[in-house]
This record gives C-alpha cells, structure tokens and sequence, in this order.
C-alpha cells in the first residue's frame, strides 16, 4: 500500500472508531437513568410503607394500654397463687416427714420381731441399719411432733441391737465346746479356731456394732465383753483336766521321795495354754479392731489365768512343805512359765504381767529355797540323834550332794533366780524381800553376772554349811583326834567323790581345793595321835663316841656294836622304847582298823601313817635291834613286819 492510501485508510479508521465510542456512551446513559428511575420508585414505596406503620403502632399503643389496664390485677392474683401453691407443697411435705416415721417403724418392726434367725442375718442388719439412718434423721429435724416417733424407733433399735448381741453369742457358743486338748498336744497340732462360715456372720456384727460404738461414742462395743463370756469359760473348761493332772501328778506316793524333772503335768498344761491362747488370738485378730485386739484378748484369757494361778498356789503349797524334796517343782515351774510368757509375749505382745502375776508365790519360793535349804541342813545336823563313833560318814552328806546334783538339772531357771538375788543373796534376806510382780528379764538383771558362777558359789557355800556342821555337832562327842579327822574326812570325801563323777565336775572342778582343804585338816587331825609313837623312835646320838655312821646305808649301822658301846642304862632305856612303841603302834593300828572309812581315807591315811613311822622304825630298828637278840620280847616287829602292817592298814 502506498503512503497516501495508508493514510486514507486511518482516517477512515479513527472516524468508525469515533462513532462507536459514541454509542457505547449513550447506551450507558440510558441505562443509568433507568436505574435512578427504579429507585425512586421504591423510595415511594418505602415512604407509603413508614406511613402506614406509623399508624399501626399508633394504634398498637392504643391497644397495649388498654390491655395493661385489663391484665394488671389478674397478674397480681396469679403471684399470690404461686405463693399459696409453694406454701401447700411445703406443707404436704411436712405432712409426710411427720407420717414417715410411722411408716419406718410399721415397715421395720416386723423383721426386728422375727429376729435374725428367721429373717436372715443379711436382712437384719439391713433393717437395723436403716432404722439407725431414719432415727439419725429425725434428730436432726429437731420437730417436736417427732419426739414419740424417735423414743419409739430407738426402742425397736435398741431392741434390734440386743437380739443381734444374742445371735452374736449364740453363734459363738456353738463352737465354744470345750475340747480334749491331749488329743492336739500329743499330735503336735495346734487348736482349731472358729470355721469359716461363723467368722463372716460373726464380722457382719462386730463391723455394724463398732459403727454404732463410733456414731454414738459410747466407748467399747458390748461385743468385747460378749466375746470373752463365751470364749473365757470355754478355755477355762477346756484346759481343767491339765490343771487337774498338775496337781494329781505332784502328788506323792513316798514322803522321801525327790521330785523328778518332768514327772509333773505343769509342761503338758503350759503346752495346752500356749496353744489354746494363739488360736484364740488368732480369732480376736480376724474378728475385731487392731486397737481392739489386745482388751479382747486379755479379758478372754484372765479366766484361765486364775485358774492357773490357782493350780500354782496350790502346787506352791505342796513345795513348801516338801522343800527339800521337790524344791526343783520350783524351779521347773519357773522355767515352764518364763518360757510360756517370753512365747505370748513375742507373738501376741500380751499377758506377760498376768502370768507373772500368777507365777510370783512359785518364783518366791524358788528364791527362799535357796536359803531355807541351807538352814535345813544346819538344822538336820544339829537334830542328828547320834555321831558313828567309827567316823564313819552319814548320810547326810550324800543327800546333800545329792540336792546339788539334782539341781544341776535344773540349772537355767535357778541361774535366773541366782542372778535375780545377787551373789550371796541366800545368806540373807535377800532372796524374800526382792520380790516383783514380772518376770525377771534381762532388763532386771546386773547383765554382767553370771548365773552358773553364782550357782557355783552357792554349792561351795552349801559344802561348806555342811561340813562345819559336822564339825560342830562331831566335836563334843569324837573326843578323841583319830575319830574326829576320820569323820570329817570321810564326809568331805563323799564330797569330793560325788563332785567328780557327777555334772557338778565341770562347774566346780575349779573349787576342788576349797572341799580338799577339809580333807586335808581331817587327816591332819588323824595324823596327830600318831606322834606318840614317833616320839618313842627317837634317840640322843653322840657324834664324839665314834664315826658317825653314813645316811641311808643300812650296812654301815652294825646295831650290837652300837648297843655295846651303850651303858646297860641306855640299853633298858632302849628296849622302853621298843615296849613303849609296840604299845602305842598296837593300839594305833588296831584304832585303825576299828574305825571306818571310805577306801580314799584309808589309802591316804595308811600312806600318811607309813610316811609317818617306817622311815624312824627302820632306822631306829637298824640301830637297835639286837637289844633283846632276836628274841622279840622288846623287838616286835622287823622292817618287813612293820611293811605288812602297813599293807594291812590300806
């Protein structure tokens, strides 16, 4: 296209372009005042409408207070018969508080007449329960009108709760036969406790009872007491034949006979108690409080206690007045008894003061024994009618030995009571006037003392009591030395002897020498009348007649030329001696032989004399026996003569 056709056609262009913006504009217009037209309109139409609604409220105005003027008092009536409507309902309310108590005890009175038995434990305690709600209720309304409905509930409550005591008891008494506890104890098996079944019905109570203890603060539920009425007789009942049998067995047959260890019923019956006691506290312990348990259990048990303590006095009797003979009863007694409170104590932690209570006359004579034995011994010597006048040892000696070695067996429970006297305590009045309601502990006791060496003490004290008793009663009667030192060391022999084939050995074995000592004074006391011969053996030798003769060589003496370097003076002198000697030694000798003694004392004297006489017979029958040349008339005895004399005496 050419430049002058191009620009033609631009022209062209930019004017249709002109001629169509043109008509867009118009159209645009047009619609615009379409628009204005339409909303005018309906601004005409809203004003007409706000006319119109300016009458009606007028008129609605007009109408609302004509309305309040006609509703006003009607609304004022219908407040007031709101009020009267609420008073009415309160008082039908009340109406039906006041007749509920009625309908409680109409509802409940039937099964508390018919009891738990016939109605059922379960429904029972459901009855009672709800008429303790109801009666707490109607306390607490404080209505006068209430006052005759609560005195009646609370005797139909009151009157539940004694039948529900009574079934309590009843319950229990079904199983509370009493029981043959042999048949337990020789089978080693412990006590039964109440079945399964009875527990359950007899918590049901206990549990409601106790709420009922705690609602009103009355202190101990009645079931306390209730329980150990049933539970006491029937321990009591059930342990009578062991307290029987502890006294039938202490009976004796003999008057001289020694009690035995063992042989009483006092082990059996404390074995029956201990086993009795935890399977009843195991039945306090499942049915009641643990605040509960050690009241209930105690009061179950103090009926059985007193029959013991009874059965103990009655024992303590017979000991005292057998002391010497069943004084180790005492001391079993003792043993049983610690250890049957030391085991309730460890597994109940109860009756330790009731059993010492009950133990305390046994464990005052344990402790007196000690003394009183020592003064019967002084008192049986002294009461002795005769003294051997061969020396020989009594009896008593042996009986007393023997009590030691019988207490031997008896040895931790008197320990406890040596050590609970002190060392010597038996010399004084120690032993009654250390009196205590409990039983010894370790507490009580000087921890450093030692039992068994206090019980030695006592045995040396015993030895000693004995034989300066024998002493004493001897003196006066065994004039003569010879009679008396046998006698004494004879009994101190016996003493020894049992001492060492006895249980005492070990525990005195130390002490030997206290008891020889008196052996040893007794042959001393022997040995003295045996001077006067020796005295008779003795010679003046004079060292300046001649070479003295070599010592210990028989074959250096030569006798006849020693006599015949003597004066016929000294010659008679001699053969004196000899007759002398042969008078005293006979006598001696056959003193010896009269008297009688325990094979120690007369090995041991024989030797003592033998010491005493060979060595000066020998030699002065070396030096001088060919006095009367071998005739014998003032020469009785050769050395081997006097050897066989001495022989004899052993």
């Amino acid at each position: 296209m050419s430049g002058l056709g191009r620009k033609a056609w631009s022209t062209k262009y930019q004017e249709s372009m002109m001629a169509v913006g043109l008509g867009t504009r118009q159209a645009a217009d047009e619609e615009a005042r379409a628009e204005v037209e339409v909303l005018n309109s309906r601004l005409e139409k809203t004003r007409i409408l706000n006319t119109k609604l300016s009458a009606c409220l007028g008129r609605l105005e007009t109408s609302g207070k004509s309305v309040k003027e006609a509703v006003g008092p009607l609304y004022g009536n219908t407040q007031k018969l709101q009020v009267l409507g609420t008073n009415i309902d309160g008082v039908i309310s009340a109406i039906e508080r006041i007749r509920q108590p009625s309908d409680i005890k109409s509802n409940e009175e039937d099964i508390i007449r018919r009891g738990p038995e016939k109605v059922g434990l379960a429904s029972y305690l459901s009855s009672v329960k709800r008429l303790s709600q109801a009666l707490s209720g109607l306390k607490n309304t404080n209505l006068r009108s209430n006052q005759q409905a609560v005195a009646d509930l609370s005797r139909l409550l009151k009157s539940g709760n004694t039948q529900l005591e009574a079934h309590f008891q009843k319950l229990l008494q079904e199983e509370s036969r009493p029981l043959e506890p042999l048949h337990y104890i020789t089978k080693d098996k412990p006590f039964p406790t109440l079945s399964q079944d009875k527990m359950t019905r007899l918590g049901l109570i206990v549990s409601y009872m106790a709420s009922v203890t705690r609602q009103s603060g009355s202190g101990d539920s009645p079931l306390l007491q209730q329980y150990a009425s049933v539970r006491g007789p029937y321990l009591t009942a059930t342990l009578q034949n062991l307290s029987a049998a502890s006294i039938n067995t202490a009976k004796k047959k003999s008057p001289d006979a020694v009690y035995r260890q063992g042989t009483n019923g006092m082990g059996t019956y404390a074995s029956g108690m201990e086993r009795a006691f935890l399977s009843e506290y195991e039945n306090v312990s499942a049915l009641f409080a643990r605040d509960e348990w050690g009241k209930v259990f105690n009061l179950t048990c103090q009926g059985a206690i007193s029959e013991l303590a009874r059965t103990l006095r009655e024992l303590n009797s017979h000991i005292k007045a057998n002391l010497t003979t069943d004084c180790y009863l005492a001391y079993e007694i003792v043993e049983i008894m610690s250890n049957l409170s030391s085991n309730m104590e460890s597994r109940t932690g109860e009756l330790k003061p009731s059993f010492a209570a009950a133990l305390k006359p046994i464990r005052e004579t344990g402790k007196s024994s000690l003394s009183d034995l020592l003064e019967d011994t002084r008192r049986r010597v002294a009461n002795l009618p005769v003294v051997p006048l061969d020396g020989a040892s009594l009896p008593i000696t042996t009986e007393t030995m023997t009590r030691l070695h019988n207490m031997v067996d008896f040895l931790r429970p008197i320990s406890s009571i040596m050590i609970s006297i002190g060392d010597g305590g038996w010399k004084s009045n120690a032993a009654s006037n250390n009196s205590s309601d409990q039983i010894p502990s370790l507490k009580s006791f000087d921890v450093s003392a030692d039992g068994t060496d206090i019980f030695c003490h006592y045995c040396i004290d015993t030895i000693e009591t004995l034989l300066n008793a024998l002493n004493q009663k001897a003196t006066p009667v065994l004039k003569g030395k010879s009679a008396l030192g046998v006698f004494i060391a004879n009994n101190a022999t016996v003493v020894e002897r049992m001492i060492r084939t006895s249980e005492l050995q070990p525990l005195l074995s130390n002490r030997i020498a206290d008891v020889d000592k008196w052996r040893k004074n007794g042959a001393s006391m022997y040995s003295s009348a045996w001077r006067e011969p020796c005295g008779h053996l003795l010679d003046v030798q004079y060292t300046n007649r001649g070479a003295r003769p070599q010592s210990g060589s028989a074959q250096a003496i030569d006798s006849a030329a020693i006599l015949k370097s003597l004066s016929s003076k000294d010659k008679d002198a001699i053969k004196e001696k000899f007759r002398l000697f042969n008078t005293s030694f006979d006598e001696l000798v056959a003193k010896h032989k009269s008297l009688s003694m325990e094979k120690e004392v007369r090995d041991m004297l024989a030797k003592q004399v033998q010491q005493m006489i060979e060595p000066l017979y020998n030699r002065f029958w070396d030096r001088y026996h060919e006095v009367d040349k071998g005739k014998g008339k003032y020469v009785k005895y050769d050395k081997g003569a006097m050897a066989g004399v001495f022989l004899s005496l052993s």
